[in-house]
């Protein structure tokens, strides 16, 4: 347990706050909606229904507040480093933005539908209570009109007996935008679901903007005023005294005829100002847009990666940030997270793009098909945004592990490192580098090893053998893999990557790396990055918590992982 606390408390203690606001909201308006005298009248029509409808619209202002913040990138992002306003253990939780965005959309998705049922049996009550089924006093009730002076006496805003709910929900502006908001909620949401965004990429970008139709429909969803409380009139309608005796309102002094307004409109004032922060957000996106951005160099890569080298005017970065390009070529909408895999030390920023998708297939065969000399398409560039990987140099040891085309963010930086010692940088507090790259074919080595060659003469020469201890996993091999690497088992290279470290076959035994990495610095922070699938995560996350130690004598495991 102490383990799991020292990585995973601050999350579970933000998810707890979270919840508790949400449970202690939802509880609150229940109540207030079921004891309320104000709207004794109202649950005379609705019985329960009325505060099963009000109590997740509560929770639903909330979150919808809640919603767009995680994805503010560049708010994110000068939290994280402008300001340094937190500390390493707080700027983590900002690494987690977008799990609490998934955590928000799923209480969005919830309240919604416990609103949307409560509201249609509310409208077929309303119904029902104008044609007289739940007796005089109902019946009454749904007979005020608006003779009044003060135009507001009715409560059933079912005027009609030929308003059937279907009518009601799309002639009402509650229904109408009602059934907007359900509508977009449902297609962001299930476009958004793992199997559809990494197969149809394309789907989830572009239903997920239907929440600018979402928030919109939100702001004018409660102009219509549905819910209608009982309002103070002198001499004031006692309703424990006057709901027996309907026939007498408005003819006896102790019972005036009751007056009702709708409650004024709240949810624009929770989503305002988090609309404003974004709108800020896509405004500098479009400014980062209009800047030019020019070619320095373009190279095709072993395994279709394609590697573009960027320059922009005032563009800086730190190691592990990515940026967000748009090739309005392929397409005027789309954006796409790439991290970087230049170090700040260098005066341009590189990528590394791998085929993987429609969008990136069109890329990389503009560029295969451009004319020698010529420069490549237009190319937007926002960013750079913040990741774990930039605190990899606030630890003493860090393990770095990437996966595929994952290794990028450690290509930063590793070369920010060999530029940090090159220069005899005195800021560098990294005592030690565990790098570990896992590839399924040999191809995949290629572009990456020559950067490491660098580095392994460049250590020995200073005599720092053992700063940086990398392994390199083959985990999509065959017999005649294994076969050809016994032949040469005792050349002094890797007969696939060239280097001094030989290639492993399969997969790490995580628990006998992290055993080493323990025993190898025994009092040591140690920070585990990586970039990778969210089952090896998983597997990583665990170790973290089960090597850790609570004493401050002993190693303890941090665990970050790069999020888009």
């Amino acid at each position: 347990m102490s383990n799991w606390i020292i990585n995973h408390g601050l999350s579970a203690f933000i998810v707890v706050v979270w919840m508790g606001i949400n449970i202690f909201l939802f509880v609150h308006f229940y109540l207030f909606y079921d004891k309320g005298p104000q709207f004794e009248y109202t649950r005379e029509l609705l019985g329960s229904a009325l505060p099963w409808a009000r109590a997740p619209a509560a929770v639903l202002n909330f979150n919808c507040m809640l919603i767009l913040l995680p994805v503010c990138r560049n708010l994110l992002s000068l939290l994280r480093g402008s300001f340094m306003c937190c500390g390493r253990t707080m700027r983590k939780q900002l690494d987690k933005n977008l799990t609490f965005h998934k955590l928000v959309a799923y209480m969005i998705a919830l309240m919604t539908a416990v609103h949307t049922v409560a509201h249609l049996l509310n409208v077929e009550w309303y119904s029902n209570s104008l044609e007289g089924r739940y007796g005089p006093l109902a019946g009454n009730l749904s007979m005020l009109d608006d003779s009044s002076e003060l135009n507001t006496t009715y409560l059933n805003p079912v005027r009609s007996n030929t308003t059937t709910p279907t009518i009601f929900v799309f002639t009402t502006i509650a229904g109408l935008t009602g059934v907007v908001i359900t509508l977009a909620l449902i297609l962001i949401i299930t476009s958004s679901m793992e199997v559809i965004r990494r197969s149809y990429f394309e789907v989830f970008w572009y239903t997920h903007h239907l929440f600018i139709i979402f928030f919109a429909g939100l702001v004018f969803h409660g102009a219509g005023r549905i819910v209608r409380s009982q309002q103070v009139t002198d001499p004031p309608h006692d309703t424990s005294f006057c709901d027996e005796q309907p026939e007498n309102w408005g003819k006896i002094p102790e019972c005036p005829i009751p007056q009702f307004a709708g409650g004024f409109p709240q949810t624009w004032m929770w989503v305002i100002g988090p609309m404003i922060i974004y709108l800020c957000e896509r405004l500098l996106r479009f400014i980062r847009y209009m800047q030019p951005v020019s070619y320095r160099k373009i190279v095709i890569r072993p395994s279709k990666v394609l590697e573009l080298q960027l320059v922009k005017p005032g563009f800086k970065m730190e190691v592990g940030q990515y940026v967000f390009l748009n090739c309005p070529a392929i397409s005027q909408l789309e954006w796409h997270p790439f991290t970087m895999t230049s170090a700040p030390e260098e005066d341009f920023f590189s990528v590394h793009i791998r085929s993987v998708g429609d969008w990136t297939e069109k890329l990389i065969s503009m560029v295969e098909n451009l004319p020698e000399g010529g420069q490549g398409p237009k190319m937007g560039v926002d960013g750079p945004f913040g990741t774990a990987s930039e605190d990899v140099f606030d630890y003493e040891v860090s393990m770095l592990v990437g996966c595929g085309i994952g290794v990028t963010p450690f290509a930063s930086i590793l070369k920010s490192i060999w530029y940090k010692f090159k220069d005899s940088d005195p800021k560098l507090r990294t005592k030690r580098i565990y790098f570990y790259w896992l590839c399924r074919e040999t191809h995949a080595f290629e572009w990456f090893a020559d950067l490491l060659q660098v580095l392994e003469r460049e250590m020995e020469e200073r005599g720092l053998r053992d700063f940086l201890t990398y392994k390199l996993y083959l985990t999509g091999w065959d017999q005649s893999h294994a076969d050809h690497a016994m032949v040469h088992f005792d050349k002094d290279t890797d007969i696939i990557t060239g280097l001094k470290q030989k290639t492993h076959y399969g997969r790490p035994n995580w628990e006998r790396e992290f055993e080493q990495v323990r025993q190898e610095n025994p009092s040591s922070v140690v920070g585990t990055f990586l970039c990778g699938p969210q089952a090896l995560a998983k597997d990583l996350e665990n170790k973290c918590v089960k090597y850790s130690d609570v004493d401050p004598r002993r190693t303890k495991f941090y665990f970050n992982k790069e999020n888009f």
